[in-house]
């Protein structure tokens, strides 16, 4: 095992989204010291909210508050805290809900392996089977999303759909979402696709405080579910997804022109051209659908070009932001470059 190392800050980020009247609840509980940290900050993500969430997360004495002119989603307020943690120095990001869902007193659990130098992240694996408030059909999806991150990525997380989790600056730094909905799925294909270290760790969960806003109705949840597993594959496996879609249309393709020349030698052709006119169609349909995949294989890889610059380039900036803020506080005046 890795001999354990200190870092200097830790930011806890919570995206928010109307969260007035449970924010309170979440930052009281929120720890101030974590060992292995020199500080702990608070940052919050104001996704547009239209109610007192900036007014309670002030009160709350956060050190950050980071707002969005109005609301982009879950996906986008995580992104976004991740580069303001950056900018503010953090050495890992713990990423919490606002609806107090998480039990704060995990958090020294959750950033264990990173300290150790064991992983760059962390995935607080909630006991979804001992949760009442989730339904059969939310618990069936959560394993189907922790299967199909497993199958993408490569990493094996029994609970892939957690949004608590600890995350390595470096980690931070290679992270970009492009799913609108979550981030929690995508960002673990990716660190398992860019060889990032990722564990998991038990966690524990609170009482449901309020009904959880991804889930508005189960058939809407199945449906983005649905959606996000798809799109993880088009994004991040393109070849494979697109041959075997096209391999759904070539077998029935080729089963059906082979029926029509077996008709065809034994002189029965005429009553069979439908089906040669069918064979046809899904012999090019499936040729047109593996010409997708390999340019969407192309497009993946020049994708994960347009991710590495746009690493360097938040490395970048991250690295001027904290040289400004450890100059004495004389020297804050001076001009300092921003290209």
């Amino acid at each position: 095992m890795a001999k354990p190392v200190s870092f200097r800050k830790l930011i806890i980020q919570i995206p928010c989204y109307n969260e007035e009247e449970v924010l309170g609840i979440t930052l009281a509980n929120l720890p101030r010291r974590v060992p292995g940290f020199e500080s702990v900050e608070i940052l919050v993500i104001d996704d547009g909210s239209r109610d007192g969430t900036v007014a309670v997360a002030l009160r709350g004495g956060v050190d950050h508050v980071v707002r969005l002119p109005f609301n982009q989603g879950l996906a986008k307020a995580f992104m976004a805290g991740l580069e303001a943690s950056l900018k503010a120095g953090a050495d890992v990001i713990v990423n919490t809900d606002a609806d107090n869902q998480y039990d704060a007193r995990s958090i020294p659990n959750l950033v264990a392996p990173i300290l150790d130098g064991r992983a760059q992240m962390v995935v607080g694996a909630r006991p979804v089977t001992e949760i009442a408030e989730f339904s059969f059909v939310k618990k069936a999806l959560q394993r189907i999303g922790s299967a199909v991150v497993r199958l993408a990525s490569g990493t094996s997380l029994p609970d892939a759909p957690s949004g608590f989790r600890a995350i390595h600056r470096d980690a931070a730094l290679q992270l970009c979402v492009f799913n609108p909905y979550t981030y929690t799925l995508e960002t673990i294909i990716q660190a398992g696709r860019k060889n990032i270290p990722v564990t998991s760790v038990p966690v524990g969960v609170n009482p449901v405080l309020r009904p959880s806003r991804l889930v508005k109705s189960i058939p809407s949840y199945v449906m983005r579910s649905i959606v996000t597993i798809i799109r993880i594959f088009v994004l991040y496996k393109p070849l494979r997804f697109f041959l075997a879609v096209g391999t759904m249309f070539l077998l029935p393709g080729v089963l059906l022109g082979v029926r029509f020349l077996v008709n065809y030698i034994a002189g029965e052709g005429a009553g069979h051209v439908q089906s040669l006119i069918l064979a046809a169609i899904l012999i090019v349909t499936a040729v047109i659908v593996y010409a997708a995949g390999v340019v969407s294989d192309l497009i993946s890889a020049n994708r994960l070009l347009l991710e590495e610059i746009r690493t360097r380039q938040l490395r970048a900036e991250t690295v001027a932001s904290r040289q400004v803020a450890e100059l004495p506080s004389c020297a804050l005046s001076v001009n300092v470059p921003t290209s």
